[in-house]
């Protein structure tokens, strides 16, 4: 066996193909469309490469061919901000051959190393968090939410043997839409609360003020997220490129907006879920599939949508803004009957407050991945991602600026 990197047109054809030859005949995967993953792996087309760098590794059998894929990544605006620098790795794949698995691993690790890494977080995205992150652990033979990984059972053994330890906890949780009620009755009494006091207003998306709701939406993130381990503030350009890449695919009324006396204090970003078409397209974006994806899209192929991200600032968080939302997004599902369900997409095991909002309004169990450290030097102390403190009014309150 031996590793090879990526670099000629047809290594990278064979990275998005071996993945492909690895889950034939899965009922439930999805192929990600190849375009999307190449976008991450060109520096015009991913602004991590302006302070990071990344490459491809493929594993070849002693016949040639391909049995595994993985990729190596550094954002340089986080690998220093920890106490061991931390690279990354993911997008593996790979047969059921520990052996095999480990050369992967350690072509990753040697080529992190050379960079002067001193342990990887994975299976993580050389991007944000909300797509390609973590590996899944339990909720299998199920559909992977769209853009969430998946992955057989037996990956879990190979990356614990290897040495990665759990650096936190993801869970996936599922909105059933045929309930009566469709939320719980506490949640419809803290939602009638919420909105009948004076100076707070909620507003859907709309395209005519893109430009409003993406600074309104960068001013909530960069105060609800301060206190997230190594927060880095969101870059408008990053949502004006995510924006135009999900416009397809993008219903203005599933994604909200609270403010109160004008000044933003919440959002709610909920998609279709695009999985359901494009499970049919096996990776290919041709024109033919964008046509057959308007035609399915107005089919209403896809039967759930997924709430990818939401944040409210913390002087807010106990004023029920989550729960009045909610009963916004009810009133826009009524309207779309051939939505079954709704993901509410992962929440760390680092964010309590988060969990009790998904039990809060009755969501169930879907799937849970971990993301996973290995530190290079087993003999050094390895620890766990910082909790949220549940009241961050507090904190920001008692935390110097």
């Amino acid at each position: 066996m031996q590793i090879i990197e990526v670099v000629t047109k047809l290594q990278k054809a064979t990275f998005h193909r071996v993945q492909r030859e690895l889950y034939r005949g899965d009922k439930d995967f999805v192929a990600p469309l190849e375009v999307i993953i190449e976008n991450i792996f060109t520096p015009s087309r991913n602004e991590f490469f302006s302070h990071g760098e990344a490459v491809r590794f493929l594993l070849l059998d002693d016949n040639g061919a391909a049995t595994g894929r993985v990729a190596a990544f550094i954002n340089s605006n986080k690998a220093y901000t920890y106490r061991q620098p931390t690279g990354g790795m993911g997008f593996f794949e790979c047969v059921n051959d520990m052996n095999a698995a480990f050369m992967l691993f350690d072509a990753c690790k040697k080529w992190l190393s050379e960079r002067g890494m001193q342990a990887m977080d994975g299976p993580i995205n050389f991007g944000e968090n909300d797509n390609y992150w973590g590996l899944l652990v339990e909720g299998f033979g199920q559909k992977p939410p769209f853009g969430m990984p998946y992955n057989p059972p037996y990956y879990k053994e190979f990356f614990e043997k290897y040495g990665f330890k759990m650096y936190f906890e993801q869970v996936t949780n599922l909105l059933l839409l045929n309930k009566t009620p469709f939320l719980p009755e506490r949640i419809y009494r803290i939602a009638q609360w919420t909105l009948s006091k004076q100076g707070f207003e909620y507003k859907h998306f709309n395209y005519a003020d893109v430009t409003k709701f993406l600074h309104d939406l960068k001013t909530v993130y960069d105060k609800a997220w301060r206190f997230h381990e190594n927060f880095t503030p969101i870059d408008v350009r990053t949502l004006e490129k995510e924006l135009h890449e999900a416009r397809s695919i993008i219903d203005p009324e599933m994604i909200w907006f609270a403010y109160h006396n004008g000044n933003p204090i919440a959002f709610f970003i909920m998609f279709p879920d695009a999985g359901y078409i494009f499970k049919h397209f096996n990776g290919k974006l041709s024109l033919w599939n964008k046509l057959r994806f308007l035609f399915m899209k107005r089919m209403h192929y896809m039967k759930r949508a997924r709430i990818t991200i939401m944040g409210v600032i913390p002087e807010y968080q106990r004023y029920g803004v989550e729960s009045a939302i909610f009963v916004k997004l009810e009133q826009v599902m009524k309207k779309r009957p051939w939505i079954e369900a709704i993901e509410l997409s992962w929440v760390g095991d680092f964010n309590p407050k988060m969990r009790a909002i998904h039990e809060g309004v009755g969501a169930d169990f879907y799937q849970r991945h971990y993301t996973y450290r290995c530190l290079f030097d087993s003999n050094a102390e390895f620890e766990r991602y910082t909790e949220i403190p549940v009241d961050t009014k507090f904190r920001q309150v008692i935390s110097p600026i």
